[in-house]
């Protein structure tokens, strides 16, 4: 058979490929307009996305997308703008007032092409009224820490913005707004991908201050204001703005999930999807995945030996010790130790952006030996997860998994093989 980690890493670079924007783009080309084809986007992924349409795209063409510093890409017809991520800085402000003025004075002729994808939420600053660009700094950073998960930390986000929640679509009428989007959120609902700057959102802003409250997020008071005069609601499902906007999915966790499951199936190895819209803190989900894994060694359930347990959605670390986080690396050392050493049984976890937390590191991979290493090189394994400090743990073992820009995003990746 095939090394295992060899397996794993070809799993995870077939889930990566089953998300690249050249691949999912062409089916999803609309009509030409009478008018103008502007095309907007922000995430990860949008300077590929834009150049995967620029290419394809017989008509003329004109507009900007943002991107992650590292992550633009040639583009011709477009222009590409880089800005910071996971914590927004002056350059996506900047950019996404590009955005709004790229969009000014349309008319129903014409055409507004959206590329959305993972990441775009601090990629498109714009504070909501009383809100400045460092109280967004702030509450991204302590969202980032307090273990909420995506959609809650969206949601916050989406209220305290001035260009998310439909509101860069609504700047979009009367043009027809068609929306691409790569999800990377558990669910794939729209409002959740990069917090929906143009489509509709159901959740209010007294939900963001139950969310603030909850996680015991200190608000700002221009920001608390906003929430609590309800002055940061956000566009609604039936908006008359948001009549002639239309929303594609062009790739998702479970494509991805489904690309490595074929990978598996080719070596002989029955692959059995757990999910794609798996959440909760990454160490609890590592012990779960572990337990299953553990099954599938002693009873043979839900698969027999060879198998490997497939899973994407987005875990959460809360942040209590030292450690840089990364919810991947978290995840797996949690699965490591419960595993403690079990025969056979191989692991990988890897954010499909290439970024784990706020790490140039996608996740990493672990084989039985893993602990019997850390403990020689003189690495506690569970100090290590107290201080969440699953980087450092992987990094000197020499385990991490470093893919570089993927230039794409559909979300957490994990594989744990069982031969």
């Amino acid at each position: 058979m095939t090394d295992p980690r060899e397996l794993l890493t070809r799993m995870f670079q077939a889930a990566v490929r089953a998300a690249q924007p050249e691949h999912c783009i062409p089916a999803f080309l609309p009509s030409r307009p009478k008018g103008r084809t502007i095309v907007i986007g922000a995430g990860k992924a949008s300077a590929a996305m834009a150049q995967a349409f620029a290419t394809h795209w017989d008509g003329p063409l004109e507009g900007v997308v943002v991107t992650r510093y590292g992550y633009a890409v040639p583009c011709e017809r477009l222009d590409i703008i880089e800005a910071a991520h996971p914590v927004p800085d002056e350059a996506g402000e900047r950019a996404a007032q590009r955005l709004f003025e790229q969009v000014r004075g349309l008319t129903a002729d014409d055409l507004v092409i959206c590329l959305i994808s993972g990441g775009g939420s601090s990629l498109l600053p714009v504070p909501g009224p009383g809100i400045s660009l460092a109280d967004k700094q702030a509450i991204n950073r302590a969202l980032l820490k307090s273990g909420a998960t995506i959609a809650e930390m969206n949601c916050v986000r989406r209220h305290l913005s001035g260009i998310k929640g439909g509101r860069l679509a609504a700047a979009c009428a009367p043009a027809r707004v068609v929306n691409l989007l790569i999800s990377d959120v558990p669910g794939d609902q729209p409002c959740d991908i990069a917090s929906g700057p143009t489509v509709a959102d159901p959740s209010t802003c007294a939900d963001a201050l139950d969310i603030a409250r909850r996680y015991r997020i200190d608000l700002p008071d221009g920001a608390r204001r906003l929430l609590e005069s309800g002055e940061g609601e956000t566009l609604k499902p039936g908006d008359p703005a948001l009549a002639r906007v239309e929303t594609h999915l062009i790739a998702t966790p479970q494509l991805a999930l489904e690309a490595a499951a074929a990978v598996a199936r080719d070596a002989g190895v029955t692959p059995v999807l757990l999910g794609d819209r798996i959440e909760g803190e990454a160490r609890d989900v590592g012990k779960v995945l572990a337990g299953i894994a553990l099954q599938v060694r002693a009873h043979d359930q839900p698969a027999p030996a060879p198998c490997v347990l497939l899973s994407g959605g987005e875990t959460t670390v809360t942040v209590r010790g030292q450690g840089r986080g990364g919810r991947n690396v978290e995840c797996l050392l949690s699965a490591a130790i419960a595993l403690d050493g079990a025969d056979q049984v191989y692991g990988l976890a890897g954010d499909t952006d290439g970024v784990d937390g706020q790490e140039e590191i996608a996740g990493a991979l672990i084989t039985p030996d893993t602990l019997n290493r850390a403990w020689a090189a003189g690495m506690p394994p569970r100090a290590h997860l107290d201080d969440n400090d699953g980087h450092g743990f992987f990094e000197r073992l020499g385990d991490s998994l470093v893919t570089g820009p993927t230039l794409t995003n559909v979300n957490d990746f994990r594989a744990f093989l069982i031969l």
